[in-house]
């Protein structure tokens, strides 16, 4: 008995993309910032030569950051809950962590579990990554070359890695370690964009390194919509 043939056209599967790609919404968060924006503190590199060389004046403090249109940078959004049982596949590409002019480089940024982490050092200087993770297992990494990279990664979710130079004490940043792809970080806008979200009902957490934390229940459908987390001074 001979097999049958089934033919599909392409019509039928570029509708069923289609489809599925309707389906799927973009989620914006926004982080208006309330009240007197705190001044920047003004950080001495005194300790390094090579660091006030880049900064004879010194620096400001990168942990707060108030943009120019009143919302706040740096505030990691992610899916808390709503996507329990399902499984996403771990991206191949790295995310780039690099030290340059004396800081780190994204201050705040997301990851897969499993997903390598490229950590670069841009400066000629000697520089130090150590994470303090409470349930990952940590590293702690003497960068002294200016263009060396090594790679990491994380094995477990963990929100948020406090990672820290101790060779520059003013130098932090922070990493979400997610088994999802649907996070993002607030940039110069105050704005964070999580892509491609299922319709689905889901809580959303918005954490911020001096403003804590705040969860909102959202319900998703086909259509692009956006919640607003209101951070105060």
């Amino acid at each position: 008995m001979k097999p049958k043939m089934i033919f599909v056209s392409w019509t039928f599967l570029s509708a069923i993309f289609i489809t599925a790609q309707a389906q799927a919404a973009v989620l914006t968060v926004k982080a208006p910032f309330e009240g007197q924006a705190p001044a920047a503190e003004n950080v001495k590199t005194d300790a390094d030569a090579k660091c006030k060389l880049m900064h004879p004046a010194g620096m400001a403090s990168d942990q707060v950051i108030v943009n120019a249109n009143g919302t706040l940078k740096n505030v990691f959004a992610y899916v808390k809950e709503g996507l329990s049982g399902q499984k996403f596949e771990t991206p191949k590409t790295a995310v780039t962590f690099d030290q340059k002019g004396c800081q780190y480089h994204p201050k705040v940024f997301g990851i897969m579990v499993s997903q390598p982490l490229e950590i670069l050092n841009s400066d000629d200087t000697l520089h130090n990554v150590h994470s303090l993770p409470k349930v990952n297992q940590g590293f702690n990494l003497g960068m002294p070359i200016k263009g060396m990279k090594l790679k990491k990664s994380f094995a477990k979710p963990e929100v948020m890695i406090k990672i820290k130079c101790e060779v520059h004490p003013w130098m932090g940043a922070y990493a979400g370690v997610l088994e999802h792809p649907f996070y993002g970080v607030t940039g110069e806008d105050g704005a964070a964009a999580i892509k491609d979200l299922p319709a689905g009902e889901y809580t959303i957490e918005a954490w911020h390194e001096k403003y804590g934390t705040q969860t909102q229940k959202v319900t998703v459908t086909d259509q692009d919509q956006e919640i607003v987390f209101q951070f105060k001074a």
